[in-house]
C-alpha cells in the first residue's frame, strides 16, 4: 500500500492506494498548529476505522504548499509509519522537466497535477493540456505536447472573492457560491451568485482559450478540471473537458512509481 498525502492552504487530502488503485481517501481542514503527533494520532484512527492495516504500508509520498505543514507530515511519516516520506520537490524529483523560473518556486501540487494529466491524456496523442484546479487559489497549467511544465496563471478562488464581498461591503451577506436561476438576480443573494458563478465561468474560459493561443499546438489542447469546485463549473465552460476529482493523489503515485516505489 501507499500512501499519498497532499498538503494545501484550506485542505490536507489523503489517499491509500492498494495495488495501484485508489481504495480510500479522505479530506482534512489545514491547520498548521497541528503538531506530528495529533497528525499520527489522526491517520492512524482513519486507517483503523477503515479497517486499512497500516503494516502494509511501503511507502508514504507527500506534496505541501504549507511549509510550516511539510516538517510536521515528514515526522509524523516516520514517527507514526516507521516511513521515510518522500516529499516532492518540483526542482528535483518530479520527473517532468520545469520551466518555471525557478522552479522552486511553482507549488509542488501544480507539478503533481501536470504529471497526471499529462500521463493519462497527453502522453499517447503528444498533445498539450491545460490543468484548472479550483482550490484556495484558481490555478491554470500549461503542460507541453513533450510534457514539460511550461507556466501558468493564478487567480483568487472562487471562496476567497465570496469572502472578499462579504468583509468589504457593509450591506452584502455572506453566500453560498452556487448556479442561481438565471444570470439576471433579483435578490441581492442571487445577484452575488450570478456574479461569483458566472463570472468564475467566464474567466475560465477567458484564461484558457488566451492560454491556448500561446501554446505550440494549442488548438490541440485538451482541458482538464480539478479541486473543490470542479464538478460544479466545469460543465457549465466550453473549455474544460474532463474532470478528475483525484488528479493530485493520481500524480502522487505515478511520481512514488518512477522514483523506484
Amino acid at each position: 500500500m501507499l500512501l499519498a498525502i497532499d498538503v494545501g492552504n484550506t485542505n490536507i487530502v489523503l489517499g491509500v492506494f492498494d495495488s495501484g488503485r485508489l481504495t480510500k481517501s479522505w479530506r482534512l481542514a489545514t491547520f498548521r498548529e497541528r503538531t506530528a503527533d495529533e497528525m499520527g494520532i489522526l491517520v492512524r484512527q482513519l486507517f483503523e476505522s477503515n479497517r486499512l492495516d497500516a503494516s502494509r504500508l511501503k511507502g508514504i509520498i507527500l506534496s505541501s504548499v504549507v511549509p510550516p505543514l511539510t516538517r510536521t507530515m515528514e515526522d509524523m511519516a516516520r514517527h507514526y509509519f516507521d516511513r521515510e516520506a518522500l516529499t516532492v520537490d518540483p526542482a528535483t524529483n518530479s520527473g517532468m522537466p520545469v520551466l518555471y523560473k525557478p522552479p522552486s518556486d511553482v507549488g509542488a501540487d501544480r507539478v503533481v497535477n501536470a504529471v497526471a494529466a499529462y500521463e493519462l491524456y497527453g502522453r499517447a496523442n503528444r498533445t498539450p493540456l491545460i490543468v484548472v484546479d479550483f482550490g484556495t487559489a484558481t490555478t491554470f497549467d500549461a503542460i507541453s505536447a513533450a510534457g514539460e511544465y511550461v507556466g501558468g496563471v493564478i487567480c483568487p478562488g472562487i471562496g476567497i472573492s465570496a469572502d472578499a464581498l462579504f468583509q468589504r461591503a457593509a450591506r452584502l451577506p455572506r453566500v453560498d457560491v452556487r448556479k442561481p436561476p438565471s444570470i439576471v438576480g433579483q435578490t441581492t443573494v442571487t445577484s452575488m451568485q450570478a456574479g461569483l458563478f458566472f463570472g468564475y465561468v467566464s474567466m475560465v474560459d477567458g484564461i484558457v482559450n488566451r492560454m491556448r493561443v500561446e501554446l505550440p499546438s494549442g488548438d490541440k489542447a485538451g482541458c482538464i478540471a480539478t479541486g473543490g469546485m470542479a464538478d460544479i463549473l466545469a460543465g457549465e465552460t466550453s473549455s474544460i473537458q474532463r474532470v478528475e476529482p483525484d488528479l493530485t493523489l493520481l500524480g502522487l503515485k505515478l511520481i512514488w512509481e518512477r522514483a523506484g516505489g
